[in-house]
């Protein structure tokens, strides 16, 4: 009781003076930004980590923290806006000169190709890079080409036989025109949202159509990765053939040099950003560190909302959650208040029990999982989570939760285990590093039962958790790119989520009450347990000016000084 007493209180320590840090950013923009790059243009930045995110491939990397870092390395054909706040939801024009019209009742889009721009070891972009690109998304069984991109034509075929990808009559180059025309199976509402993110990056045509692991892929963008090993380092500087040609979708970065450093812990990091020896930490500070921080370091804190959860998904294939009483049980038996004073009190995230997060596209507030259901979650139920368990039959089975080697999440880790071993299971938890644990839970030949995981929006549609998540075609068997980690797949719900996605196109309005309703029919057979949302945490050393946030990928790094 007295640890998550002190957890509220630094929570509240780390809203004061929070007000006035918001608009630096903002009023940073609006100067003159020649005299601004003349003046504050220079230096190296210091990032930290408390491990790397595993493999730089954009076609193949799932993490925001690599997300992060991709948007100053890769430009796709569109890109969302280097912006503040929610400005950075808008999508602009990126290699392409501008966003096409519609064709075909929606079904056909030409993008004409910017001239001049090359990638970083001098070869210009062309159309053929780009329809090799998006047939190496197919070839590398990229995590997104059964989601994102299957409603191209001919991506039917590539996904039955990858090898042989070819997108015909899907993606169609015109070198001499410049242009590069996409036909689709359907109108797709989200089309230029699923082009803005990384994994459409275009990249050299001739790419190895092999994860790239720690080799750098050269991109487009205004920094270039000279080195990285996920032991110890990523650098990147500056990438000689970048000139800028858009300030809304790639501007020219401040710093000559980005270093980004990994195995430190948080408490290392903490002390290292105030001592002036790192600029930034990508994990969230421990909560014991919260009151100093929002006290005597409030300057150097920016706090923002995240269209984010934190959420374990249990393993719909594996005993005791192949009996979906227990999954039931699991969301009865979470104190989610308990898992919000661990993150760092109500300041910083809030109790949810469902999966579409608070203010985004289709969310109505609905708690299955409650005494007295409602609209809100309010307490745990143990007795009816309890009587669930007791109905299954299952208590005394082993069951491993297995969480990041951080400090949260090995935090939220143990509490689940706890709620576990309550509920009458033979209850442990693993901790692994956060280099590996997120392929590692994803890939089903690792059989893991539940875990703890956390999922930061793509781009803000609510399809992109519910059908990113946990359609069937997002679950891959014996692969690391499987993110459909509950194993789950309900082909009725699938449907109306098909149906969905068809009505947002004409209809967006009624598609997010459509949406809302398939949030609570997925709850009602809880392949995952939602546990809070959270917000996001930068704390920043004294050197870094111009701090923007943008909803959509979170701190702009290189918009960005260093003093």
């Amino acid at each position: 009781m007295k640890t998550i007493r002190h957890l509220k209180t630094a929570g509240a320590a780390l809203a004061v003076g929070l007000l006035a840090q918001t608009a630096l950013g903002g009023l940073a923009q609006a100067q003159d930004r020649d005299a601004l790059l003349k003046e504050h243009s220079g230096g190296t930045m210091m990032l930290g980590a408390v491990s790397a995110a595993g493999t730089i491939d954009p076609h193949v990397n799932y993490t925001a923290e690599f997300w992060q870092v991709f948007q100053i390395l890769y430009d796709g054909l569109v890109k969302f806006k280097q912006a503040s706040r929610a400005e950075g939801y808008e999508i602009v024009p990126d290699l392409a000169e501008a966003i096409p019209e519609p064709q075909d009742d929606g079904k056909t889009y030409v993008f004409k190709l910017r001239d001049g721009i090359k990638f970083a070891d001098g070869t210009d972009v062309t159309a053929e890079d780009v329809v090799a690109s998006f047939q190496r998304i197919f070839k590398i069984n990229g995590p997104t080409s059964g989601s994102f991109y299957n409603n191209i034509v001919g991506a039917d075929k590539c996904l039955a036989e990858a090898a042989s990808c070819t997108l015909e009559g899907g993606v169609v180059a015109d070198e001499e025109a410049g242009t590069v025309t996409f036909h689709l199976v359907a109108p797709d509402s989200e089309f230029f949202d699923k082009l803005a993110v990384p994994h459409a990056a275009i990249l050299p045509a001739e790419t190895a159509a092999t994860d790239a692991g720690t080799s750098y892929i050269p991109g487009t963008g205004p920094y270039m990765i000279e080195s990285y090993d996920p032991n110890d380092k990523m650098v990147m500087k500056r990438n000689p053939e970048f000139s800028e040609w858009s300030v809304d979708a790639q501007p020219q970065g401040y710093p000559d040099e980005i270093v980004y450093r990994f195995g430190m812990n948080e408490e290392s990091m903490i002390n290292a950003i105030q001592n002036g020896q790192l600029d930034w930490m990508f994990d969230p500070p421990p909560a014991d560190r919260l009151n100093e921080l929002g006290t005597q370091y409030a300057d150097q804190v920016h706090v923002n909302p995240l269209a984010a959860f934190w959420y374990a998904p249990m393993n719909t294939n594996l005993a005791p959650f192949d009996n979906v009483k227990v999954r039931q049980a699991v969301n009865y038996a979470i104190d989610r208040n308990a898992l919000v004073n661990i993150y760092g009190g109500p300041v910083l995230a809030q109790p949810t029990c469902q999966i579409l997060p608070p203010e985004f596209p289709g969310f109505e507030e609905s708690c299955l999982y409650t005494k007295n259901p409602g609209t809100t979650w309010t307490a745990p139920d143990m007795e009816k989570a309890k009587q669930l368990v007791e109905e299954s039959g299952t208590a005394g089975q082993k069951v491993t939760v297995v969480a990041e080697d951080t400090a949260t999440s090995r935090a939220v880790g143990t509490y689940l285990q706890s709620v576990l071993a309550e509920l009458g299971y033979d209850a442990t938890m693993q901790a692994i590093s956060p280099n590996i644990q997120f392929t590692y839970i994803q890939n089903t030949d690792n059989n893991v039962q539940i875990s703890v995981s956390q999922w930061f929006m793509d781009y803000p549609q609510a399809s992109n958790f519910l059908n990113v998540l946990l359609s069937c075609a997002s679950f891959n068997e014996g692969s690391d790119a499987s993110i459909n980690i509950a194993g789950y797949c309900n082909e009725e719900i699938d449907a109306r989520m098909a149906e969905a996605m068809q009505t947002a196109v004409t209809d967006p309005e009624s598609a997010n009450k459509m949406w809302a309703e398939i949030d609570k029919a997925f709850m009602e057979q809880a392949p995952v347990a939602p546990l809070f949302t959270p917000k996001n945490v930068d704390f920043t050393s004294k050197r870094v000016g111009n701090f923007i946030f943008s909803n959509q990928f979170r701190w702009l790094i290189d918009q960005s000084w260093v003093q």
